[in-house]
């Protein structure tokens, strides 16, 4: 395998694998340094991805939530990016492997993420929708609008049911946020679009296996939460466990069965793992590398992880630091430190992580935050909400475009990005299903 074209350099090379919030945070604060920083991933732009719900409700537009990487670092002259998917990892020759060649490493960050994770059910893999990417998320909206416009040309009633009926599994924020939009677009946009389709049968439905929602976030949001989505329409199904899914029928665990065209997996997720980092002796619960208080994955001394993929287990964290944004931020910004004392010999500092809580919403006006300090939900909550992510997003255009879009959408009850660009038509039959993408 040839070399991957990159300039000879007397400083330590550092190579971040993964441009998400973990990622970007270590490359912002190695910047200007005397390292050169290589960062690695198969899309040039970073996704923030508590907004994708909002891509595939057609309240943003991909663009508003992704932010070229090269655009992130420009300027910097011991930054190189390269547009690249990571292969393999050789950790005696410190090299990776990957589709435009090969590299070696003096210090190594796996901050890779983490993807849908289907617990091993082949049928729901293959038949519902994830939404951890901006591909996924316009798949999701193609297919949400099709549906309507397939309803319109079935006469059977039956059938017409199945397509308006959503079914979206996991009660975490993804999922709750999700129901609480397509509620919304039930309730203010639906009627206006298709006045020749009786869209008051159309159902969202939100399948938790544990018994109440946003299990992470503390009861009194949990249940408000509940109320709010009750309140917009929804149906909130708790101590369900989805089992199966052969694109028409939803098996449980109980007596209920939902006939629908379009489920979505909220369910879990599972750390994106690197061949060569893969063994089971190394990997932990969920896939994730387990790390010792400086990022140092267990066995190596200059290999390091942090964000989704890593575990760092403690007292207060026995299973690890939550799959977040903001566990990962700190996490970068804790390993440049390190990474920096490390080539100048200097003892490296345990990570500290600051909880500085957790929020959804459910819609206009409806949100749930959970701070350390106090909660509250409501209208209070919302604004709180809407103002933290605007302040992560990246990139001032993107901050600018996403509140003019949601002040719109406020005044105009409107979602203005419901447009099928690419088609992911998933054709209902009552007897049959088929698929083409």
């Amino acid at each position: 395998m040839s070399e991957m074209n990159i300039p000879q350099s007397s400083f330590p090379r550092v190579i971040i694998i993964g441009g998400g919030f973990g990622g970007i945070a270590l490359a912002k604060k190695l910047a200007r340094k005397e390292v050169q920083v290589i960062l690695l991933d198969k899309h040039n732009y970073h996704t923030f991805q508590p907004l994708l719900y909002q891509v595939s409700t057609g309240g943003l537009e991909p663009d508003s939530i992704a932010y070229p990487i090269r655009k992130v670092l420009q300027g910097y002259s011991n930054f190189f990016f390269r547009l690249a998917e990571v292969l393999q990892v050789d950790t005696s020759a410190q090299t990776l492997q990957t589709n435009i060649g090969k590299i070696a490493y003096d210090y190594l960050v796996v901050a890779t993420g983490s993807e849908t994770n289907f617990f091993g059910n082949q049928n729901i893999m293959e038949n519902s929708m994830a939404m951890k990417s901006i591909p996924q998320s316009l798949n999701l909206r193609s297919l949400i609008l099709e549906n309507f416009e397939q309803a319109l040309l079935t006469d059977d009633l039956h059938e017409r049911d199945a397509l308006m009926n959503f079914v979206i599994v996991g009660g975490g924020p993804t999922g709750v946020e999700l129901a609480g939009a397509l509620a919304e677009i039930k309730k203010g946009i639906l009627p206006k679009d298709y006045p020749d389709l009786d869209t008051r049968r159309a159902q969202i439905n939100l399948v938790q296996s544990g018994d109440r929602i946003l299990p992470a976030m503390s009861p009194v949001a949990s249940e408000k939460a509940e109320k709010f989505l009750e309140k917009l329409g929804v149906q909130v199904w708790k101590n369900t466990r989805v089992s199966d899914y052969d694109g028409k029928t939803i098996a449980t665990n109980t007596d209920t069965t939902f006939d629908a065209a379009t489920l979505v997996w909220a369910a879990g997720v599972k750390a994106v793992t690197l061949k060569g980092l893969d063994a089971e002796t190394l990997l932990k619960r969920g896939g994730r590398l387990p790390v010792n208080a400086f990022h140092q994955v267990e066995g190596f001394e200059n290999i390091f992880a942090i964000g989704d993929v890593a575990q760092m287990t403690s007292e207060e964290f026995p299973k690890g630091h939550p799959m977040m944004a903001q566990p990962a931020i700190q996490q970068g910004e804790s390993l440049g430190n390190n990474l920096l004392h490390l080539i100048e010999n200097k003892e490296m500092q345990p990570f500290a992580y600051k909880d500085k809580g957790s929020m959804a919403t459910v819609g206009r006006n409806k949100a749930v935050v959970d701070l350390k300090s106090f909660k509250f939900q409501g209208v209070f909550a919302w604004y709180v909400w809407m103002f933290v992510h605007l302040y992560f997003l990246i990139g001032f255009r993107n901050r600018v475009v996403v509140f003019i879009n949601w002040v719109y959408n406020y005044i105009k009850f409107d979602r203005e990005a419901r447009l099928i660009i690419r088609p992911f038509k998933k054709t209902y039959k009552v007897s049959e299903r088929s698929e083409v993408v």
